[in-house]
């Protein structure tokens, strides 16, 4: 009877032995603790935070601080990233935006206390993406074509704030902007095996809206220049219009210097005959 029971235990239950005829220790599965805290470093990479880091990237690329190709890699490595840990790594040998004595730009006594414009991305992937008409303009715009076109037309709409920055990348894409004549133009950019074009521009009024254009194209294009807008025309109308003014005042001054002649004649004539008599 022994030997029929020999290494079974009723609360056992049976299982596949080993070669020894002895069953494995059982591995215990733990659970999943949802409540357990997450590293910061292993938080997921929302758009806004590659988009903060791609910033920053730029900003380096403007001042001297990354060539060209370094850039192009740290980019590329910037926008495949899943966490905030891999995003990080990028921007560690780089000082922070505004490190370097920038002062943010003051917005018009007119707009101070008006509801901010939210950010806009424009993203063209294999398409195309257009931004145009009567619309309120950000003080950021993020635009990036990929193997697509990107348009932003800026000629009819409207500025609530005076600085408005436009971050462009352009990989095997292109991106075309166009700005009225009556505001500033500005540029901080590279073609890499690209163009990069971008006519800068100097507004005569003071408080222009002014248009920072960055970024980098890279075997793409990027074109930025002014076109005649709504505000030129009006303008130019203006201008007819206080041309012929001109020309109705000059020609009443000439009537009015006729007829004081005339009437210096007949009283000059009056004279002559008087003393005649």
């Amino acid at each position: 009877m022994d030997a029929d029971n020999r290494g079974t235990d009723p609360a056992t239950p049976a299982g596949p032995r080993d070669d020894s005829g002895r069953q494995p220790a059982r591995q215990e599965r733990r659970p999943v603790d949802m409540t357990e805290p997450v590293a910061e470093a292993d938080l997921r990479a929302s758009d806004a935070d590659r988009d903060r880091i791609a910033e920053i990237l730029r900003e380096a690329l403007a001042e001297g601080r990354l060539d060209a190709e370094e850039h192009a890699e740290r980019i590329d490595v910037v926008y495949r990233a899943k966490t905030l840990g891999e995003l990080e790594p990028m921007v560690r040998d780089l000082p922070a935006p505004g490190h370097a004595g920038h002062t943010a730009p003051q917005r018009p006594a007119a707009e101070a206390h008006a509801a901010p414009v939210p950010d806009q991305s424009l993203v063209a992937v294999f398409s195309a993406s257009t931004r145009k008409g009567r619309w309120r303009v950000p003080a950021r715009i993020n635009a990036v074509a990929i193997f697509g076109s990107v348009e932003i037309d800026l000629t009819e709409a409207l500025f609530p704030q005076q600085q408005v920055q436009i971050n462009v990348t352009a990989i095997f894409g292109s991106v075309e902007i166009r700005v009225p004549e009556n505001l500033t133009l500005r540029s901080s950019g590279s073609g890499v095996l690209g163009s990069f074009e971008v006519a800068t521009n100097d507004a005569v009024e003071p408080d222009a809206p002014v248009v920072q254009v960055n970024g980098y194209a890279l075997l793409g294009s990027v074109e930025a220049r002014p076109k005649r807008g709504a505000w030129v025309r009006d303008l130019i109308g203006k201008l007819r219009d206080d041309r012929h003014q001109l020309r109705e005042q000059l020609r009443e001054d000439r009537h009015d210097r006729h007829d004081a002649r005339r009437v210096e004649r007949y009283d000059r004539h009056d004279r002559f005959r008087k003393d005649d008599h």
